[in-house]
């Protein structure tokens, strides 16, 4: 098993930073000796999850088949994008919904309507938890010292002039949320954009996933985002929680 942990992190370097890696930069990434990244990189061509040019090694589409085996065996996700479908069509504007992975949100599903970052969002992007309304939400929804280990354990870099960096501020923002129900990201993230977020529950209160409307700041300030929004995911929120 030690093979499979070892082969999961080899897969886990490659990102849209990092599309292309040779073998010592695996080694670095993973602390794995050069040696072993080896063996995972040869053993990941052979089974065709990745695939090298001589020195270079990238991954195939077979990939896609770990993160789909989650999305095809989680009704949730199915649940979540008929919502954001629906709420997208209504509103014109992209929405998203997401789940928390350590120090990051992973999109579980997205209804876009215009591309609003320069990065582009799919489902499977990640984000970072600090400074995303969905991060915030989801938590505000962990046990506080639980929440507390996570930030301080992420790289919180400054992504523009409004984000958000400091432990004990990110907690103070964590406990607003959790006061108000709802979270909004005012260019934190990139500037020009905003957003709010609200967490999806079940029908016993527990946090299950978090839902949010991305938009253009000049369109939609903080005040205007939650006059306008907020109402909309409350009742996308509760139409949830009759569900699940």
């Amino acid at each position: 098993m030690l093979g499979l942990e070892k082969g999961l992190a080899v897969i886990a370097c490659f990102d849209a930073a990092h599309p292309r890696l040779t073998i010592a930069d695996v080694a670095r990434m993973t602390g794995l000796t050069r040696a072993t990244a080896r063996r995972c990189l040869i053993t990941l061509s052979r089974i065709g999850y990745a695939e090298t040019d001589g020195r270079f090694f990238t991954l195939t589409p077979r990939v896609l088949k770990l993160g789909y085996a989650y999305l095809a065996s989680t009704p949730l996700t199915a649940v979540l994008q008929n919502a954001l479908e629906r709420l997208s069509e209504a509103i014109g504007e992209s929405s998203s919904a997401s789940i928390l992975d350590g120090g990051e949100i992973v999109y579980v599903a997205r209804a876009a309507t215009k591309r609003i970052m320069s990065v582009g969002l799919a489902v499977g992007a990640r984000l970072p938890a600090y400074c995303t309304s969905m991060g915030r939400v989801l938590l505000a929804a962990l046990p506080e010292a639980e929440a507390r280990a996570r930030v301080a354990a992420t790289e919180r870099r400054a992504l523009t002039t409004r984000t958000v960096t400091g432990v004990e501020e990110v907690m103070a923002l964590l406990a607003r949320a959790r006061a108000e129900g709802h979270v909004v990201i005012d260019q934190e993230l990139e500037l020009g954009l905003t957003s709010i977020a609200v967490p999806v529950l079940d029908r016993a209160g527990r946090v299950l996933a978090a839902v949010n409307i991305g938009t253009q700041a000049a369109r939609f300030p903080p005040d205007a985002l939650v006059r306008t929004f907020l109402p909309r995911l409350q009742a996308v929120q509760a139409d949830l929680a009759r569900i699940l």
